[in-house]
């Protein structure tokens, strides 16, 4: 799904602009506490994730069109607001609706993707659109190194030149957005489901796909907002545009290696990427408790890098393979609801650990959490492999 590709290039530029300043702005500008800071990240998060359950039961309906719309055009709109803002509460409302709109558009963009590409071929898709949406989040933060240079580093201007890429995601979106034809006919599981009760219709997803989801969500209990690491790299480095620009290699690698992982991940499985991923994690968040200034930082946030392209898009491939063509949206949405959810009790607890310990408690907890994720996943690797050959 090229389109759809294009439009998150946009949006992620939008996104990634003000992403590695938001928590600097309101700590440093807003006079946020840390601890409420946290609460905030945790509670927009969350809330997407609870939008993201409904979005992916409807996903599998014919609203995806306007899901994805809604979802893009929403969290375009209130981005620019932010440079408005004077206090933390209408922050927090306009972040909300930001990750609402996230949420919205999450699961019908991904059942999208997976219905219009072969099976044999969806780690090569999702890693395509991951791609592209870290290409646009690689760029985001070049523009907002380069506005705070040339703006006195005057955080505000940044959320203002959002409204560029935005307008232009959306136009894309109106313009280019085709849904692909769906097949007439479904599978028999999703005909009966709407006649049964509702714990029966989660049933109908499977046990290895719950399994995984659950591991996956454990996983996200570790893994608190990237605003801690924003913040533990401002404090290491001595200029703000620092944090721009080392997120920038953070999502460079990210891009580069997205789609060659997935493609491992079609050749080769899901899992031992998976294992990689949540194991290069871990050994990351180590080397945030004990980093120095200098060149460790920089080098942390390219190792963050390889993380994320062995797990975003191969996980969402994984729950592709373990769910019939007809329940992937509603799949989807379970899968990214839960495991976003857990970004509120992760915030809380990271920020809490931080307050009361330091940094590094909050980052070694991460670390311990992503072994104990990395060790269930392995051994449930059989189930996955089986359910696989199944579906």
């Amino acid at each position: 799904m090229f389109v759809l590709g294009v439009v998150s290039l946009f949006t992620d530029i939008s996104s990634e602009m003000i992403m590695p300043v938001r928590i600097i702005f309101l700590v440093g500008v807003l006079g946020t506490p840390l601890l409420l800071a946290g609460l905030i990240e945790g509670i927009a998060e969350s809330t997407a994730s609870i939008v993201k359950i409904f979005s992916g039961r409807l996903a599998d309906s014919s609203l995806r069109k306007p899901l994805i719309l809604f979802g893009y055009g929403l969290s375009n709109a209130v981005k620019p607001m932010l440079a408005l803002v004077s206090s933390w509460p209408p922050a927090l409302v306009l972040i909300f609706f930001d990750r609402t709109g996230k949420g919205v558009r999450g699961s019908p963009r991904d059942a999208m993707i997976a219905d219009a590409t072969d099976a044999a071929y969806q780690g090569k898709a999702f890693g395509f659109h991951r791609a592209m949406d870290t290409f646009g989040a690689a760029l985001g933060p070049l523009f907002a190194a380069l506005i705070l240079a040339l703006g006195n580093q005057n955080l505000r201007l940044v959320f203002a030149w959002t409204l560029l890429p935005g307008v232009l995601s959306v136009l894309v979106l109106i313009i280019f957005l085709r849904e692909p034809r769906r097949e007439v006919k479904v599978e028999k599981a999703k005909a009966s489901a709407p006649t049964l009760p509702f714990w029966q219709r989660l049933a109908l997803l499977g046990a290895p796909f719950w399994m995984f989801t659950l591991i996956s969500t454990l996983f996200s209990l570790g893994n608190s907002s990237d605003a801690f690491i924003f913040l533990r790299t401002a404090g290491l480095e001595s200029f703000l545009e620092a944090v721009p620009l080392a997120y920038f290699g953070y999502n460079i690698v990210y891009a580069l290696l997205s789609t060659p992982l997935g493609v491992l991940s079609d050749r080769f499985g899901r899992i031992p990427v998976l294992l990689a991923g949540y194991i290069s994690f871990g050994l990351v968040y180590m080397g945030w408790a004990t980093a120095a200034p200098g060149l460790e930082p920089w080098l942390l946030f390219l190792l963050y890098g390889v993380y994320s392209a062995a797990t975003e898009g191969v996980g969402k491939a994984l729950v592709s393979d373990l769910i019939p063509r007809g329940q992937r949206g509603a799949a989807m949405g379970w899968f990214n609801g839960l495991t976003g959810f857990a970004a509120l009790p992760a915030n809380l607890l990271g920020g809490w650990l931080w307050a009361s310990f330091g940094p590094a408690a909050t980052f070694n907890f991460g670390a311990m959490v992503a072994f104990a994720a990395a060790l269930l996943l392995f051994l449930a690797s059989n189930r996955f492999r089986k359910a696989e050959a199944v579906v």
